[in-house]
């Protein structure tokens, strides 16, 4: 009998022990952050490798406690869904950029008038630079990680373009207000979607597309279009954003916000330095498709410059009709301008390469 209940007593203390274990267990698993990253380039570009690299990094650091799933190609979001996506939670971060949404972040479309950005880097850095001084309301939805850009847009076209008359009948790709500057050089905008341009260009559909040196590899522009016109001096630049799901933010613990907020400083530079990278392979890849690089010469510069010029001030006129005032806005690109001379002056400074602007910055 004495036996029968010392068992007895001993299961129910195992049992009593196992129910115990089961809320520490559940803890522990709930300890675990899944986040899912969502981007639209395919899986190969570096733009996705980044990403990649971003979510391994988080997780190695934050020793497991915050994992990721990467969702390339607009497997998850296509990149005009990106930002509506992300303060939804269909993805608790997300990688696009503002002209895929045109009028959805007017104030931050300022960032890429053709104000003659030298470099992605350069670029990359001003992008920042404005988002931290100006907050933009427009972002309130979200957590912004980081901003970045695209290396300044030049053409790549089927035909070549050394002049502004040479541009009269052509239809170049190019969305939003980008447009507005292919417009003003005397060709004609169409907004095909980036994915789709390769077969555009290949039926003439379009003559070429306003993007930068990079999509000749990254979506193989090389083997459709056999000549590009190096004309960042009006080359505008693709605000590019990478966001997150405010509540996704929230769930991190003080812990976990400083080791993610200190990655996402380092990403901030790494992102500069990618961009301004794949630019010489974009290059590199074109040269072995016999691609003609052609440099716009100072008279042509001066020209270009000038039928440019429009394109910054409809924009002034436009914000300065939409509840802001004209000289806020002209505020808005004085500092931008000012931010620009100061990141040319530091990348010459720091010898970091392009194959974009002055000569002091090519190898």
């Amino acid at each position: 009998m004495r036996n029968r209940t010392r068992m007895l007593v001993a299961g129910l203390f195992c049992l009593l022990f196992t129910f115990t274990l089961i809320p520490f267990q559940a803890d522990a698993e709930a300890q675990v952050i899944e986040l899912k990253f969502a981007n639209y380039f395919p899986p190969p570009a570096r733009h996705s490798k980044i990403c990649e690299d971003f979510l391994a990094d988080l997780e190695q650091r934050t020793e497991g406690k915050v994992k990721g799933q990467f969702f390339a190609g607009g497997s998850l979001l296509k990149a005009p869904a990106m930002y509506q996506g992300v303060t939804t939670g269909i993805a608790d971060i997300g990688f696009s950029h503002v002209e895929y949404t045109p009028g959805r972040m007017p104030v931050t479309e300022a960032v890429g008038l053709p104000l003659g950005y030298p470099s992605g880097w350069v670029a990359n850095q001003v992008s920042n630079d404005f988002y931290n001084k100006f907050k933009p309301k427009e972002w309130k939805d979200v957590e912004v990680l980081w901003m970045h850009t695209s290396t300044p847009n030049v053409l790549i076209t089927k035909k070549p373009v050394r002049t502004l008359e040479d541009l009269k009948g052509m239809t170049i790709r190019a969305p939003g207000s980008i447009g507005d500057t292919i417009k003003a050089l005397g060709a004609t905008p169409a907004p095909t979607p980036v994915m789709e341009v390769y077969d555009a260009m290949s039926k003439g559909v379009v003559d070429g597309v306003n993007t930068p040196f990079e999509t000749l590899k990254t979506f193989r522009f090389a083997e459709v279009a056999k000549f590009t016109t190096a004309s960042w001096q009006v080359g505008n630049v693709y605000p590019f954003y990478v966001i997150m799901n405010k509540n996704s933010y929230k769930k991190l613990t003080p812990e976990l916000k400083g080791i993610f907020d200190r990655l996402v400083g380092e990403y901030k530079e790494r992102t500069a330095l990618m961009w301004n990278l794949i630019d010489f392979e974009g290059m590199d890849f074109a040269a072995q498709q016999g691609v003609e690089f052609i440099d716009l010469t100072p008279e042509q510069v001066t020209r270009w410059k000038e039928a440019a010029k429009p394109v910054i001030e409809n924009y002034i006129k436009k914000m300065a009709g939409s509840g802001y005032t004209e000289a806020e806005v002209r505020g808005w690109v004085k500092y931008l301008e000012e931010r620009i001379a100061f990141w040319t002056a530091k990348q010459i400074e720091l010898k970091i390469k392009s194959p974009t602007g002055p000569k002091e910055m090519k190898p």
